[in-house]
């Protein structure tokens, strides 16, 4: 198979320094450096969906989707900084993980992904 990974995350934004900063600040994406970001290896979902799904926002083409660790400290460490979180407990399942919604400043969807242990 010639793909082994996603290589980078590409999209427009009304200020990009301050975007890239949010991202760094809140999510520790960038901490390497401003080009670098260092994954660790796991599962990534690769999902188009149809145009009229609700799984996230009608009026975006994309929602971010990061796996995260140690997720109840992020949602509260997120909520003191005063971004909203959104859970739903119908999300959540012990096959799938736990998910957390939130929308960085501009406005664009990131649901947080806790995978399972296993």
């Amino acid at each position: 198979m010639a793909v082994t990974g996603i290589g980078g995350i590409f999209f427009r934004a009304r200020d990009p320094k301050a975007l890239q900063e949010w991202y760094r600040v809140q999510l520790g994406i960038g901490e390497q450096g401003p080009f670098d970001w260092r994954q660790e290896a796991g599962q990534a979902v690769f999902m188009p969906f149809s145009r009229d799904t609700d799984y996230f926002p009608a009026d975006r083409q994309f929602m971010l989707n990061f796996r995260v660790t140690e997720f109840d400290q992020l949602l509260e460490r997120l909520r003191a900084a005063g971004i909203e979180v959104v859970t739903n407990p119908a999300w959540d399942s012990p096959q799938t993980g736990r998910f957390a919604r939130v929308h960085d400043p501009e406005g664009n969807p990131v649901e947080l992904w806790e995978p399972p242990v296993e």
